[in-house]
């Protein structure tokens, strides 16, 4: 606990006016803010820092960055979806982005009529998605808030996505596809199929909600047999509102646009630039050439270009691209198509850096030391021509001393350079030493008629990190320089693990013997070592990805409070601005900042401007992700679900009251044993050693155990998958014993057994009133 001050004439404030400083403040508060306005000075900050941490530890604190805010609680303004009107008619909303394992409970926002209507504004509704400046309803109640509108940003019809089944009579029924609400069906009426056969993906709209007997909703659009493959992306498509096609406006200003010219831009034709990317890739909008530096002054050292399409000589704030590239966020990626972010013509034409032909780009040239670490940079607005476009296994196959017939003339004069300065860029990151995750990241392979064909590990090659360092140290120049020139920005941001989740992550260490390293200032080497010490072990992919759960999400912020995963003061996106929004921005931001061009940030662009746009572009990022991952669960349902019974290789990844969650060695699909399913004892959960224990036999089953499992059920649409465990738990040789907290026994065994208990009980009860 922080101690006071010695000093008794120095008047310090007391914990609860602290927190209440701290629940009630506007903006962003930290240590300074504090300090300021409780007049704390001298050694006293000493104590202020060390009560904030206390607090944190308690749980009373949050903090992200350098900014506090009492835990649990929204900031003033939110952005949220509303989900729902209630008895009384209003609206109900929720933020968009919380995270209930770290903060508890999702908080309810009540909308509340605006003070001051302004005429033409438009009226939220359900299904809408809204920045709202919100008040908690009570003083201290962390859960309820009165919220009003101050934006609507994108508003949704009232849609539902399902399964239709038909009725004899005509008409049919409809099973939701979220797993949430499929025993929540809707009726539909003879007539208001359109068309749908029983089976089909279809999309309705909900036509009445009554009092008694079910929801009515109309068929909308058919999306074709739920039985194909090809409709499994779309189910993620619909579920999360993701914007699926261009409007009219917006395809007929890409159609309209001119190449750029040469006007005003450096002439880099020359420059041998070229594109790494994966085999099927249809956009490049990166480029990179190095060359040893001839300056005396850097031996060893190295002249490292990236070149980026210029998106923002096509698509200028405002316009009808722009607005649609806002609310789609970032292009979205599923096995057997892409949501791009920008209409074809821009990101598939204008915008890729196409081998042999000119393009508009913004540069950034780079002097490497040659230890690897960056000693200066300048950034250039160009018309470049890309002198090849390479896959990432044939520019490394060259490299390994197989080269083809586009890579052989380019190996000595562009290629070897290349990997010559990133490997002096390798050494630099190994002594900044980033986090360093080793995670297999599977690929589905389709077949041309949509099903699943393989499911594989893609070999990580020296190709792959050599674009990854690139792109880093040019996202690093671009938050740099605009730093430097005093610009308003968008940050890519990652904060450190919260005190919660590195308890969590202490825990699942000690349930495998291992101990958290002890600890000074938090830095990614600490997890680090965590990740060498099980390397080689049956241990290693498990702890990987307890060690990645353990991290915060990494997000976009006008306000920088670091990258810890990367180990970075600083950082923005600016390499990806055909598939990512922030990027865009980035550009923007630079072209304005070092005067390059006319197609910046408008000079109108606040720092408000700038946090609205990265809670929209924050959200439609953890929006993709979710799709992504229920489509590649769902495909990988499919692909299994005509192998019931097989049996499969796991380990378990996850252990609660319900059961065992099994993550399948081959695919990466995950999968669920029910507690009620697990061998022939009562099987109790031990939270402590994350473990299910045999209160008979002592057997137990432990996070990250290697198992055999049978599957017994795939439901596709669900993306779900069952499993029954074959394998026998491992023997600790001393039984649990009759505790509090059990959670199954097997058959009549299991009945008797509670009968006994609740009897116990009982008779136990009866003594203690007695007395």
């Amino acid at each position: 606990m922080a101690k006071r001050s010695k000093d008794p004439a120095a008047a310090l404030p007391s914990r609860e006016e602290v927190v209440a400083f701290i629940a009630n403040a506007q903006g962003k508060v930290g240590k300074r803010e504090i300090a300021q306005a409780f007049h704390i000075k001298g050694s006293d900050r000493i104590w202020l820092k060390q009560l904030l941490k206390d607090l944190e530890i308690e749980g009373v604190l949050d903090r992200r960055g350098k900014t506090m805010h009492k835990a649990g609680q929204l900031p003033p303004v939110v952005l949220a979806d509303i989900v729902k009107r209630d008895r009384d008619g209003e609206l109900i909303a929720v933020p968009t982005e919380w995270d209930e394992e770290e903060h508890g409970s999702i908080p309810t926002i009540i909308i509340m009529p605006s003070r001051k209507p302004r005429p033409g504004m438009p009226t939220a509704g359900v299904g809408d998605r809204a920045l709202l400046r919100v008040d908690p309803l009570k003083e201290g109640d962390i859960h309820r808030y009165a919220g009003r509108v101050t934006k609507i940003i994108a508003k949704k019809p009232a849609q539902v996505l399902g399964i239709f089944r038909a009725l004899p009579e005509g008409g049919g029924r409809l099973v939701p596809t979220d797993k949430k609400a499929r025993d929540q069906e809707l009726q539909i009426r003879p007539g208001d199929e359109a068309g749908a056969q029983d089976g089909d993906l279809v999309a309705t709209s909900v036509t009445k909600h009554g009092r008694f007997g079910l929801p009515t909703a109309k068929v909308v659009e058919r999306l074709g047999s739920v039985k194909s493959e090809k409709a499994v992306s779309l189910i993620a498509i619909y579920a999360h509102n993701i914007p699926n096609e261009f409007p009219k406006a917006v395809l007929d200003e890409a159609e309209s646009v001119k190449p750029v010219s040469m006007a005003d831009r450096e002439d880099w034709r020359d420059l041998p630039l070229v594109t790494m990317d994966p085999p099927d890739a249809k956009d490049h909008d990166d480029a990179v050439h190095a060359v040893p530096d001839d300056d005396p002054k850097n031996e060893g050292g190295f002249i490292v270009t990236v070149a980026i399409a210029d998106v923002a000589a096509y698509v200028r704030p405002g316009s009808a691209m722009d607005r649609e590239a806002l609310e789609r966020g970032n292009s979205v990626y599923f096995p057997d198509r892409v949501v791009p972010m920008l209409p074809e013509r821009i990101s598939n034409d204008l915008c890729s850096l196409r081998p042999r032909e000119d393009r508009p780009a913004l540069a950034v040239r780079m002097v490497i030391g040659a230890d690897g670490r960056k000693k200066s940079h300048t950034f250039h607005w160009v018309i470049m021509r890309s002198a090849e476009k390479l896959s990432y296994s044939q520019a490394q196959a060259a490299i390994d001393g197989r080269p083809d017939e586009t890579t052989k003339p380019i190996l000595e004069p562009i290629l070897k350079p290349l990997w010559a300065a990133c490997a002096a860029v390798s050494n630099a990151r190994d002594v900044r030493e980033p986090l360093f995750l080793d995670l297999p990241e599977r690929k589905i392979v389709l077949k041309p008629d949509g099903t699943v064909d393989r499911v594989f590990v893609p070999e990580r090659l020296e190709a792959h990190r050599l674009i990854e360092e690139f792109m880093i140290l040019a996202n690093v120049a671009a938050a740099e320089s605009l730093e430097k020139a005093e610009s308003e920005l968008i940050y890519r941001v990652h904060d450190e693990p919260s005190l919660e989740k590195m308890r969590a992550l202490s825990e699942v260490l000690a349930s495998i013997g291992l101990k958290l390293p002890a600890q000074g200032a938090l830095k990614p080497e600490l997890f680090n070592r965590i990740l060498r010490s099980v390397e080689g072990s049956e241990h290693q992919l498990f702890i990987n990805e307890v060690v990645l759960r353990s991290q915060s999400q990494a997000e976009y912020s006008a306000e920088n409070y670091g990258h810890f995963g990367l180990n970075l003061r600083r950082y923005a996106h600016f390499t990806s601005p055909i598939r990512r929004y922030a990027d865009l921005v980035v550009h923007r931001a630079l072209i304005t900042a070092l005067k390059l061009g006319k197609d910046g940030l408008p000079p109108d662009t606040t720092r408000a401007d700038l946090i609205e746009v990265s809670a929209r572009i924050s959200a439609a990022e953890r929006r993709a992700m979710a799709a992504e991952r229920e489509t590649i669960d769902r495909l990988i349902a499919h692909f299994l679900a005509d192998r019931i019974g097989a049996t499969f290789e796991g380990q378990i990844s996850g252990v609660s009251k319900a059961g065992l969650f099994i993550k399948l060695i081959e695919t990466g699909a995950d999968g669920f044993v029910p507690a009620s399913t697990i061998g022939d004892d009562y099987y109790r959960y031990d939270e402590r050693t994350h473990s299910m224990q045999g209160e008979r036999t002592g057997e137990t089953y432990r996070l990250g155990d290697r198992v055999e499992v049978r599957l017994v059920e795939a439901a596709p649409v669900a993306g779900a998958l069952r499993f029954e465990l074959l394998t026998k738990g491992r023997f600790t040789g001393s039984p649990s014993g009759s505790k509090k907290g059990s959670q199954k026994m097997r058959g009549g065994q299991k009945t008797a057994d509670r009968s006994r208990r609740t009897s116990v009980k009982v008779k136990a009860r009866r003594q203690s009133h007695g007395r």
